[in-house]
């Protein structure tokens, strides 16, 4: 049912996942053609025997009737546990919608990673592997932001939430036997901060060789940066639809004050012409005004050498061996970024990288080995063994 028939429906749930400690949670969304993803659904659902799915609701917040009040309490309160599945983006939409905090998260998809059942598995497929269960998703890409929604639609829904609960259950009682609960509970701890708004600092840092601009260009570009979020934000459009990265680098080296200048820079388009180039040409005149910026921290990596390549297939052998004994998912320890990062700050000044291979219980399973390793102080080899061969380290005796 919607809450937005029954209000009073929401503030029940909410009780509810207070006295039971657990709240499950999934969203539905459409983000294309957007500025921002729009939330369309909230599913919830809290506990009944055994840790089952019980009583649940289903959640318009495009309905103007919806008071989303309860909701924000209970995310909010460190003592209920709010399960979600592959759920950073549901948080994200949860956190600008409600204006709150989301605490004490589980996520399914990253408990999995620990208990051997890979880091990217489908909700689908760990239904079917740990409980049995087999769900029909047949309505996956229809229009959510459509009113009314059709009963195929709100099945859909339900389904992506009725079982998240007892799945929870049984990967909480699996991580708790192989000792790893705590580590899966810190893993998560981060998706708390998800979020989905936009940093224009970021957005400027991140645009393509922005660091090669003079000050006056560095001006004009954070000014257009501005000018394109608050355009994208007012149409509800994607930004790079309102103006391309390559357009806007072009307008910052160029500075462009008439519109004759505008219309022959490739790439502009529909800022080219009426309101919106008198609007672009506004906000060059404007940067124009100001003192040239400072030049900018650098703060990219040092790029990669040639001799790199064959340390990280060292150090990513050492740890697929090590999450393949303890039965991790390998992406839990590192990603190549990782890798390369711990080998550049070896080559450096002996700094060492701010990884999170090497912080935490990574640190402890296999970031002291791999800096062992690349500092030449154990050695790996190939060891023959009846079920086939393993990787093996080794300790290299010290030099006399």
């Amino acid at each position: 049912m919607s809450v937005a028939s029954n209000p009073s429906a929401l503030q029940a749930l909410a009780d509810g996942a207070r006295a039971a400690g657990k709240l499950a949670l999934d969203t539905e969304f459409m983000g294309e053609g957007r500025y921002r993803t729009l939330l369309c659904l909230v599913q919830l659902a809290i506990p009944q025997r055994a840790g089952a799915a019980g009583p649940m609701e289903i959640v318009d917040p495009l309905s103007e009737e919806v008071d989303g009040g309860p909701l924000a309490t209970i995310l909010a309160d460190p003592a209920v546990q709010v399960v979600v599945h592959a759920g950073r983006q549901d948080i994200a939409l949860m956190r600008r919608w409600l204006g709150t905090d989301v605490r004490n998260v589980f996520d399914t998809q990253v408990a999995a990673g620990f208990v051997d059942l890979g880091a990217q598995t489908s909700y689908e497929s760990l239904l079917t592997d740990l409980l049995g269960v087999r769900l029909r998703k047949s309505a996956s890409f229809t229009r959510w932001d459509h009113r009314p929604l059709s009963a195929e639609q709100l099945d859909y829904a339900r389904e992506d939430v009725v079982h998240l609960l007892e799945l929870a259950g049984e990967l909480e009682q699996r991580l708790e036997q192989a000792g790893r609960l705590a580590w899966a509970r810190e893993e998560c701890e981060p998706l708390e901060q998800a979020s989905d708004e936009r940093d224009e600092e970021v957005i400027f840092a991140r645009l393509p060789r922005v660091h090669g601009l003079n000050g006056s260009a560095r001006a004009v570009a954070r000014e257009l940066v501005a000018w394109r979020e608050q355009t994208a934000a007012r149409r509800d459009r994607p930004v790079q639809s309102v103006l391309s990265d390559a357009a806007l680098m072009e307008l910052a080296r160029r500075k462009p004050s008439r519109r004759e200048e505008l219309e022959r820079i490739r790439g502009v388009g529909a800022a080219g012409s009426g309101r919106v180039a008198d609007e672009v040409l506004g906000a060059v005149r404007r940067a124009s005004e100001r003192p040239p910026e400072p030049p900018l921290t650098d703060r990219r990596p040092q790029p990669p050498k040639p001799d790199d390549a064959p340390l990280i297939a060292l150090a990513e052998a050492l740890l697929r061996a090590r999450a393949r004994e303890a039965g991790l998912a390998y992406e839990l320890l590192a990603a190549r970024a990782d890798l390369q990062a711990i080998v550049t700050g070896k080559r450096g000044e002996g700094d060492e990288a701010d990884v999170r291979t090497l912080r935490g219980w990574r640190r402890e399973l296999v970031g002291e080995e791999l800096l062992r390793l690349l500092d030449g102080k154990v050695s790996l080899s190939v060891q023959h063994a009846t079920d086939g061969r393993r990787l093996q380290v080794d300790p290299r005796p010290s030099a006399s």
